[in-house]
């Protein structure tokens, strides 16, 4: 997942709050996944969803229509 997460092919914000990232990368094995982090500051990112991704996330973030 880190991997995906470092990795991000596209990602945007949600309209929640706190701001949800909703974004889909690869993991190690070029398997796509998709990700929900918000920011935690000061530490960075706190990632609480992942799975291979859908076409729902693919339509949201861009990458299909």
């Amino acid at each position: 997942m880190i991997e995906a997460f470092e990795g991000t092919l596209r990602s945007r914000a949600r309209d929640t709050t706190p701001v949800q990232w909703v974004g889909v990368g690869a993991d190690a094995g070029g398997r796509l996944l998709e990700y929900i982090a918000v920011e935690h500051e000061p530490d960075g990112w706190l990632v609480f969803h992942a799975m291979p991704v859908t076409t729902k996330v693919l339509v949201e973030v861009g990458l299909r229509r």
